[in-house]
């Protein structure tokens, strides 16, 4: 039975990922900025805003405190954007980039630290089949779907999440400390509620994904099962890129 920190534990991603540790008997600590009440989750539920370095640092002390030594760190925390590459504003791009890059960024060089220091651990980043496709919008069909489906800035934050684990996974290999990343592609969550018909028909399985199912990669990146996985962006897409 392990220690596993969550970031971003209210969304949908981030709920399934807790419920489902918990489940294998993992003691959790589900973070966000409003403290998580999570039903059936065994564990510890705090505020914490992941782009502070002070309060990711409190949270895994008190986590440490409470239950001994990290041995998992998923985050999750992230937010959403829209629109176009020539309409991004200066104010949006940092929004998106200092949750859902620095936010990444902290917890794994916080957690990055302990878990070398210790010998052993594993992290799992989430990224996103938009930080590899390019997005979904068909702007040469019809521009219109670049407003509910563009978001170069997530896409940008997502992809930079990636190449953070590429780069943490070769720096903490040899620390015993495994690092992969999972890609979703269009989950059912409230971020995604509103993704159009025409754009979800371009899912070759012909659904969206459920949290659970990406909650259940997770897991198993997380496990012994995958001891010899690291520097890996695995993909939970339906299909709608393949790579």
């Amino acid at each position: 039975m392990g220690v596993a920190i969550v970031t971003g534990a209210n969304g949908a991603i981030g709920s399934a990922v807790c419920r489902l540790l918990s489940a294998k008997g993992e003691r959790v600590v589900a973070l966000d900025v409003m403290a998580p009440q999570l039903k059936g989750v065994e564990g510890l539920m705090l505020s914490c805003d992941v782009t502070s370095r002070s309060e990711v640092r409190r949270a895994v002390e008190e986590a440490q405190d409470r239950f001994g030594a990290v041995t998992s760190l998923v985050n999750v925390a992230g937010v959403v954007s829209k629109g176009s590459v020539l309409s991004l504003s200066n104010m949006e791009f940092d929004r998106v980039m200092r949750i859902n890059v620095l936010g990444t960024l902290i917890p794994c060089q916080v957690v990055g630290q302990i878990m070398a220091d210790q010998g052993r651990g594993a992290i799992v980043n989430i990224g996103s089949v938009v930080g590899k496709n390019g997005g979904n919008a068909r702007a040469w069909l019809d521009r219109s779907e670049i407003e509910v489906a563009g978001g170069v800035a997530y896409g940008m934050s997502k992809s930079a999440v990636h190449t953070l684990t590429f780069f943490l996974a070769k720096e903490l290999a040899s620390f015993g400390v495994r690092v992969n990343g999972v890609a979703p592609g269009p989950i059912g969550t409230a971020m995604t509620d509103a993704f159009p018909e025409n754009l979800r028909a371009l899912i070759p399985q012909g659904r969206m994904g459920r949290p659970e199912e990406v909650a259940s990669v997770v897991a198993f990146l997380l496990s012994e099962q995958a001891s010899f996985i690291c520097g890996e962006i695995i993909d939970v897409n339906g299909a709608l890129w393949c790579d």
